[in-house]
């Protein structure tokens, strides 16, 4: 029922460690903050003031993030001059993103949410 192919072999085979890291990854895309540092970077690449500004938060709140986001590998970093601009590290973060905004906009046009 609409499952990708080779996706339940793939979820049969991740060790243990393997299942910590997507855990993790999960763990960290629940903070609201990150989670709108990850979209903003979907958009392209953006520097931290860019960042802050665009979302009313603070610079060191948004280094914090884009610290602990980089260290899942979900965004880069490129240095240009004095400034470090960051952008989605790869197309499996942004289709993640995609895919996972179209679920949530399928279940509010079915109104149920459970």
């Amino acid at each position: 029922m609409g499952e990708k192919a080779g996706s339940s072999s793939k979820a049969k085979t991740l060790s243990p460690q393997d299942l910590i890291i997507l855990s993790e990854t999960f763990r960290l895309l629940g903070d609201p903050s990150r989670l709108k540092i990850l979209l903003h970077c979907s958009e392209g690449s953006k520097s931290v003031s860019e960042i802050a500004e665009e979302l009313e938060l603070s610079q060191s709140l948004v280094s914090h993030h884009l610290r602990l986001l980089r260290g899942a590998r979900l965004v880069r970093g490129t240095r240009r001059s004095k400034n470090v601009f960051y952008e989605i590290a790869d197309d499996h973060v942004s289709d993640m993103l995609r895919d996972m905004i179209s679920h949530i906009g399928e279940e509010n046009s079915q109104g149920s949410f459970a």
